[in-house]
């Protein structure tokens, strides 16, 4: 479980923002080791943690055992197939998982979010959130910084980064994508509610709800700090 000051700041944050309640039913996509659901569970009834990798569920089980945690359940599974029924889940978290997938399934995963939260639902996703084509001062910023983090380690920085570089060329990198992509894209999925909280680094978070009935018009998405 990754624990570092960063990574429990940025969970802590999406805790925060999620508004956790006592009898949530919470949905943590891309758990990896159990940084959010471990986290979660003590607050709410029931947290499904899921991951595409099937060592990674594991080690979240063996952490979950090792806390005493009993209300949690690990399923092996895509975001862009939850395996999960219709509107039982009050609440979706997601830590820096969805730049590993095309901007395509982001939608589709989107999608089932949509599907799997009860009508007023919550969602949090923290995410890297920049273009790697620069094409604005905050893109060009954020490469900056990930270049000079691994230019500072010396000769095996410069060789990470000329790797990076190379699965850029050959279309092999991770797919960010930008805050007003999501804004953008929560809202024609039908959420609504839809804010981008901008971070200082390559981050940032967005939150929404499932719309409700009562919803005739979901707000503008919204960008803010």
């Amino acid at each position: 479980m990754a624990l570092t000051p960063s990574f429990g700041a940025l969970r802590d944050q999406i805790l925060e923002l999620a508004y956790l309640r006592s009898d949530d039913r919470v949905l943590d996509i891309g758990a990896g080791t159990g940084l959010l659901a471990l986290e979660a569970a003590p607050y709410v009834a029931h947290v499904a943690a899921l991951d595409i990798s099937e060592p990674m569920c594991r080690r979240l089980q063996r952490n979950q055992r090792r806390l005493g945690i009993t209300n949690v359940d690990t399923f092996t599974a895509s975001a862009v197939e939850l395996p999960i029924a219709d509107g039982t889940v009050d609440v979706v978290i997601s830590n820096y998982c969805f730049h590993h997938v095309s901007d395509a399934d982001k939608r589709r995963a989107l999608s089932e979010i949509y599907r799997v939260l009860h009508p007023g639902g919550r969602v949090v996703i923290a995410d890297m959130m920049f273009s790697l084509t620069a094409t604005d001062t905050h893109d060009r910023a954020v490469l900056a910084l990930l270049a000079r983090r691994m230019l500072s380690k010396g000769f095996s920085g410069l060789l990470r980064l000329t790797k990076n570089a190379l699965r850029v060329l050959g279309g092999r990198w991770e797919h960010p994508a930008r805050a007003q992509w999501w804004a953008e894209s929560l809202a024609a999925a039908g959420f609504a509610a839809v804010r981008v909280h901008e971070l200082e680094h390559e981050g940032g978070i967005v939150t929404a709800r499932r719309a409700r009935a009562s919803d005739t018009l979901a707000p503008s998405p919204l960008l803010g700090v």
